[in-house]
């Protein structure tokens, strides 16, 4: 009997601690937006924007399809916004068509595609050519940084697998992975320079996305060093279906959205989502819009629930993990990022504006 009342107070102790908790347990109540103000920054008629990143606190970089780049940024001194505009990045009198930019601490880095594709360093010193590739089937995607030093890019395959090349010491020269480190590449498999969201990374952690052929998750947990693959079940198959954007809340949670630009109403398995870390995926949203999109991004700060998607055919939200959505606009864009859990930057054909979700 002793020992029965000993097992008793502890259990009793331990439900006591557990409802404490439970009762002081902040809840998460996911919002419902209903509108989004769009605000231009910028227009113009040969403005065709795909390419968009987020610096410091709220600094804007962009990079056009033409061979611009630009910037907007929070001028503290008059306590206003100033925007650079697009300027032409003149070398040799190469005209580039940039689709991806992503930046460090000291220098910002323009991905041309097509052949030959560049990497341009544009930093304090003037800017410069720091990868060249003259592959005829060269077609690079997207680019992002680790950190300071260490950054990737993805394009279409030249050989037998995805193009991928890395820097390790911060943008000043970059390398190619051999095929031999690499998952093989299936038939008509590459990737899409629609909004530079092909490549998600947390921590050390990255994921690539492709489509075409066969539209896969590349997965590296140790910033390149060695990769594995896993399939979606995301509509693919032939050349414009598959994932276009991919973005990761957490090491977990991830989604990916695209579907076939050549049918954008179609959303019979366009949208898909991970909770375990691009493992395995799950068709959400079947025949429900959205339809094709060219990116998707988590709200910052919201537990995986809140995302936004956006393409040609407008944007639309989403407060429960991507399982329904609301569609907030017919305005058309190719791509954005968020600064804040409400506010995002977003870019297309002739404008970049600010979006303001309420």
């Amino acid at each position: 009997m002793k020992n029965f009342l000993i097992v008793f107070c502890v259990a009793l102790a331990l439900v006591s601690c557990k409802n404490e908790v439970a009762e002081n347990e902040v809840v998460f109540v996911p919002r419902d937006f209903n509108e989004v103000e769009i605000g231009l920054i910028l227009r113009d008629s040969s403005l065709n924007v795909r390419a968009i990143d987020i610096i410091g606190k709220d600094e804007l970089l962009y990079a056009t399809s033409n061979g611009q780049f630009g910037s907007y940024n929070y001028d503290s001194h008059r306590d206003n916004y100033w925007i650079t505009p697009p300027y032409l990045i003149s070398i040799d009198s190469i005209k580039f068509n940039f689709r991806a930019v992503a930046s460090t601490s000291t220098a910002a880095f323009l991905l041309s595609i097509g052949s030959p594709a560049y990497v341009i360093k544009q930093g304090e010193s003037g800017k410069e050519i720091v990868y060249q590739e003259d592959h005829k089937k060269a077609f690079y995607d997207a680019m992002a940084f680790w950190n300071d030093k260490e950054g990737i890019a993805i394009g279409d395959p030249t050989d037998s697998c995805l193009s991928i090349i890395i820097t390790r010491d911060g943008g000043d020269t970059w390398n190619k992975l051999s095929c031999d480190i690499l998952p093989e590449a299936i038939n008509d498999e590459a990737a899409f320079a629609a909004s530079d969201t092909n490549i998600a990374i947390v921590g050390d952690e990255t994921w690539v996305a492709t489509g075409g052929g066969a539209s896969r998750i590349l997965y590296s947990p140790n910033k390149g060093e060695t990769w594995e693959v896993f399939n979606t079940p995301i509509v693919q198959g032939n050349g414009p279906q598959g994932m276009y954007s991919l973005d990761f809340y957490d090491n977990k949670n991830g989604f990916a959205i695209g579907g076939d630009y050549t049918k954008p109403a179609d959303s019979s398995a366009n949208k898909i989502r991970t909770a375990d870390g691009g493992k395995t995926w799950q068709l959400v949203a079947q025949n429900q819009n959205p339809g094709y999109r060219s990116c998707v991004q988590y709200i910052p700060g919201r537990e995986a629930k809140e995302l936004v998607a956006i393409g040609f055919k407008g944007i639309d939200y989403s407060n429960d993990a991507g399982d329904s959505w609301r569609h907030l606009s017919d305005e058309g864009f190719y791509t954005l990022r968020f600064v804040n859990d409400s506010v995002a930057y977003a870019a297309g054909s002739k404008r970049i504006a600010k979006l303001t979700f309420r």
